[in-house]
């Protein structure tokens, strides 16, 4: 053993017992010997007298990367040396007479490195320089086995590394592949087919892995050679005799399946291909797929069945006569038995969509009206494959049920894999909608027969078909109960299956009622059941924590359908609400984690509540009494825990604030189903309860100034509040205000100003004097944290904190926009607010000049347009603010109107860019009609001149700007933009 072979063994050792160092040497020794001039020679004489498979492994793959790396480096001399060396080797030939080693009896691995060998030779100099490869190879295959399966593998790595376009490939590389492909076509892919099929015919009984080979090498080669030299009279019946015949050789079998498939497959003309399906005959493999034969053949055969029906169907939709139609369409019915069977029996190849195919399958039936009657058949077999595919595993039973870790991801998996399903469920029920519907209630009558519980996964699939059914039915199809409605619906209505302590089959229950709930709607005389469902242990008092949440959410849903609908089942409901709203309600009940696990749980109950007895139909007095049973012990309780609040400890405490949490946010969804008109003008009596409610929930505040949890819950049932009570809310806002204010932290600043929005919008200037009061404190809190220029960009900038300001500013400029917009600039100037003046217009100056969001700077400009006819007055030519005018002309005009658009970021391709320009546009309209030509004199003179403006282009933007014709000036000014920045080459900047 010389130092390479050594050096090899060393750096291939996965011992772990080489010292680290030895063997880093070793690594360096292989690397400078792979620089020596002589590096092919030396691993061919390698491979000729060394049997030791890593330096074997080793020459073979420095000889490719050498080839493939420094090919064009290699002397004449070399490359011929190379060529006839790896050729010899891969023809089991001796090289020269003396050497004893040969590769072809070296293990598979050796043998696909040295087909990769000569596929980059291949690759180099075929057709050109060595035109006779292919040819020169087949000469040597009756060497017998060991050559011929060598051949194999030397076809399927030139498929590997270089036809197939499995792989991405350069340009180059298809370019060299389409010329090895032409070169074969024209010179020797008749002489290779010929020998596939002697090779075949010969080894087919003695050496069937052989033959194996043979048929998966023809099948990478079947897509771009001429389909005349398979599909003839002599190879199509062999292959279907290797298929067909009956014995152990099942690998064999399947490789000639697979190049049947690779025939059905191959891409051509829809007539040529329907002319070669029809001569295929494939119906001979159907049975197959049903006999007791090996799992992987019944895949191959599986994969055949489905690849020809899908070419088959692609035929149907591609052939324009009538006759070719009519030919498909029998193939189609000929093969879709089996198709059905392997979609509910088999293991199927990923590449085919059943539901891709099915979807298909049914757009076919939508030109055959009425569907014959084997269609119609068909359609009820795709009904059943869509049930078997939907079914869960009966294995996660328990899981889902639990809703564990595993419980939920196979959820989330179903939920992914049925949305295709239930789009073809459709489908097929504007095709058939009788047979769908028969089907439907076929599978819910067996499911409610059933008295066991082992079906839960069946009961689960016909409520999941019944729910997706009712998706493509219209509003009044499903009021009317149409088709079998009128009988489905009344069945779920009152059905009670055995397995409903199930979590998904009460959940999907739940959901499928409240689908067709409309039905209900005008089918009145089902409210009792309908009611009943959600109120029992089927819904709301179902034992599982998940299902009853989702009941109450669906129950509200339906409430707030059916409305008015309810009135005389009221007391009934109530009544059987009484433990749910006493978990609320009463002082002596205990909470429990499971039961409740936020602060929001249970609100959707109250909600529905309060849209039954909101109603004006409920007579005063029984309203009255309704909700004082309510809202009495809700607020009693939060009385009692205000008066210990100093008496509780810290876990005492911690408990009871969630308890507050959960009382604010019952009657918060509460007072929804009150209407301002009810609760102030028809019955003030109703509004004064609410009144007297926040009376008592603005205490919080006070006794628990710093608890953030409550200060949200408290702001939100403010914002519910002015809706609820309108303007008699106002003498409860400055207090409620102040309160909010004093304590109110950075992230808590964005709800109070969002609160703050709503009373703007809601009562307009009715509210300045609350806002000019609260105005200086917000600004002075938010000019203190947010920066008056960009947020910083870059790596550790997009922490949780400086998103919070990001959100914050975002929100202070929509607050700066309604108070604009709604008539309240006059805020600003206050004598406590001028302090921030200058502070606020450099802040929106900058904002509306170069924020990154195209809508914050939209509608910063929008309040500079409105500030602009605020305050300034122009027949009396006075300002209300001094300096105004000259830093509106003097920089929102130069850098915003100018600057900011002449700078490349500026998208006018963007859409919503577009839109901001308008606004520019129009401030500067707006400018010129307040300020005249002092605007339009700096703005000529002193900006244009700065972007390099020609002045006759100057000239008519003038002329444009003084005309009445809008859309003509913004045209034009996008125009000169884009000219100007031409010219520019976008290097002026704002600022």
């Amino acid at each position: 053993m010389d130092d390479l072979e050594k050096a090899i063994l060393i750096s291939f050792d996965e011992s772990g017992t080489i010292d680290s160092a030895l063997k880093s040497q070793a690594v360096s020794f292989c690397q400078q010997i792979k620089e020596n001039q002589t590096i092919c020679r030396i691993c061919i004489e390698k491979l000729c007298f060394c049997n030791l498979i890593q330096v074997q492994f080793w020459c073979l793959q420095t000889l490719h990367e050498v080839i493939r790396v420094k090919y064009a480096l290699l002397s004449l001399e070399e490359k011929d040396f190379v060529r006839k060396s790896v050729f010899s080797m891969c023809c089991f030939d001796l090289i020269d007479d003396t050497n004893a080693i040969r590769v072809l009896e070296g293990p598979a691995f050796i043998k696909n490195k040295l087909a990769q060998v000569l596929v980059t030779l291949i690759y180099f100099e075929y057709p050109v320089i060595w035109s006779s490869v292919f040819v020169d190879f087949l000469l040597h295959l009756s060497k017998g086995a060991i050559v011929i399966d060598m051949f194999c593998r030397v076809l399927n790595a030139l498929d590997d590394e270089l036809i197939s376009l499995d792989y991405p490939r350069t340009p180059e590389e298809l370019g060299v592949a389409g010329q090895v492909k032409d070169a074969m076509r024209q010179q020797c892919v008749g002489q290779i087919v010929r020998a596939w099929f002697d090779i075949v015919s010969m080894y087919r009984n003695s050496d069937p892995e052989l033959c194996s080979s043979v048929l998966e090498s023809m099948r990478r080669y079947i897509s771009w050679i001429d389909i005349g030299l398979i599909v003839n009279d002599v190879f199509v019946p062999l292959l279907f005799e290797l298929i067909l015949v009956d014995g152990e050789f099942e690998q064999l079998q399947g490789a000639a399946a697979g190049c049947v498939l690779a025939v059905v497959t191959k891409r051509m003309d829809p007539q040529s291909k329907l002319t070669i399906l029809q001569s295929l005959q494939i119906s001979r493999v159907f049975a197959l797929v049903t006999g007791d034969i090996d799992p992987e053949l019944v895949s191959k055969i599986a994969a055949l069945i489905t690849g020809y029906a899908l070419e088959v169907l692609e035929c149907y939709k591609r052939v324009t006569t009538e006759d070719a139609k009519e030919v498909s369409l029998e193939l189609l019915n000929e093969v879709l038995p089996s198709v059905f069977y392997v979609m509910q029996n088999c293991e199927v190849d990923a590449p085919f969509s059943i539901v891709q195919f099915l979807s298909g399958y049914v757009a076919t039936m939508k030109s055959l009206s009425p569907l014959r009657e084997k269609q119609a058949h068909y359609v009820g077999q795709i009904l059943e494959v869509i049930r078997a595919q939907i079914r869960y595993d009966p294995i996660y039973r328990d899981n889902l049920d639990s809703f564990d870790k595993i419980g939920r991801e196979e959820e989330d998996r179903m939920v992914e894999y049925r949305k295709d399903l239930f789009l073809l469920l459709r489908s097929v029920g504007r095709v058939a909608p009788d047979i769908t519907q028969i089907f439907i209630r076929n599978s819910l009558a067996s499911a409610v027969a059933s008295s066991s519980e082992i079906n839960v996964e069946e009961v689960e699939a016909a409520l999941s078909l019944l729910f997706a059914l009712g998706e493509s039915l219209s509003d009044e199809a499903m009021r009317a109960g149409s088709g079998l409605l009128g009988e489905l619906v009344p069945m779920l209505l009152s059905t009670r299956f055995p397995c409903h302590s199930n979590r998904l089959v009460a959940l999907v229950y739940l959901e499928t009622m409240t689908r067709y709930v409309k039905f209900v709607q005008e089918n009145t005389q089902y409210i009792p059941l309908a009611l009943a469902a959600f109120l029992d242990e089927r819904g709301i008092h179902h034992p599982n924590i998940h299902v009853s949440r989702r009941a109450s959410y669906l129950f509200m849903r339906v409430v707030k359908l059916l409305k008015a609908k309810l009135v005389p089942f009221i007391e009934r409901v109530l009544q059987s609400l009484q433990d749910t709203v006493a978990r609320f309600t009463s002082m002596d009940y205990t909470y429990t984690s499971n039961e409740f696990s936020g602060p929001e749980d249970g609100s959707y109950i109250f909600e529905a509540i309060g849209l039954l007895i909101g109603m004006e139909d409920i007579p005063l007095q029984k309203q009255a009494d309704y909700l004082s049973s309510l809202l009495t012990p809700l607020c009693h309780q939060v009385e009692i825990l205000l008066m210990n609040a100093k008496l509780l400890n810290s876990e005492e405490s911690q408990a009871k604030i969630v308890n507050v949490q959960q009382i604010i946010a019952a009657i918060n969804a509460l007072s929804k189903g009150f209407s301002e008109r009810l609760v102030t003008a028809s019955r003030p009596a109703i509004g004064l309860m609410f009144k007297q409610t926040l009376d008592v929930l603005l205490q919080i505040l006070v006794v628990f100034p710093k608890i953030e949890p409550l200060r949200i819950k408290v702001t939100s049932f403010i914002h519910r509040m002015v809706d609820t009570l309108g303007a008699s809310v106002f003498p409860y806002l400055p207090k409620a205000l102040e309160q909010l204010l004093a304590e109110c932290e950075l992230k808590e600043m964005v709800g109070f100003l969002l609160l703050l929005n709503q009373l703007i919008c809601k009562f307009n200037t009715s509210v300045r004097d609350i806002m000019e009061e609260v105005f200086p404190a917000i600004a002075g809190r938010v000019f203190n944290v947010i920066p008056k220029d960009a947020f910083p960009s870059g790596p550790g900038t997009n922490s949780e904190e400086i998103r919070e300001l990001q959100e914050l500013q975002k929100t202070f400029y929509t607050f700066l926009h309604v108070i604009t917009t709604h008539g309240l600039s006059s805020i600003f100037l206050s004598p406590k607010s001028r302090v921030y003046l200058d502070s606020l217009m450099q802040l929106l100056l900058y904002a509306a000049c170069s924020h990154k969001d195209i809508l914050v700077r939209k509608a910063c400009v929008q309040i500079f347009i409105r500030l602009i006819k605020d305050w300034y007055d122009k027949p009396r030519g006075e300002e209300k603010v001094s300096g105004f005018q000259s830093f509106i002309i003097e920089a929102f005009a130069t850098n915003c109107c100018l600057y900011s658009v002449l700078d490349k970021s500026f998208d006018f391709q963007d859409a919503n860019t577009l839109v901001l320009f308008g606004e520019i546009v129009q401030a500067q309209k707006v400018m010129y009609e307040k300020f005249g030509d002092e605007f339009l004199l700096h703005f000529v003179s002193k900006g244009f001149p700065s972007a390099h403006c020609p002045q006759d282009l100057a000239q008519q933007y003038c002329q444009k700007l003084q005309g009445s014709d809008f859309k003509a000036l913004k045209s034009f000014y996008q125009s000169l933009m884009e000219n100007l920045r031409l010219q520019q080459n976008g290097s002026l900047v704002f600022r």
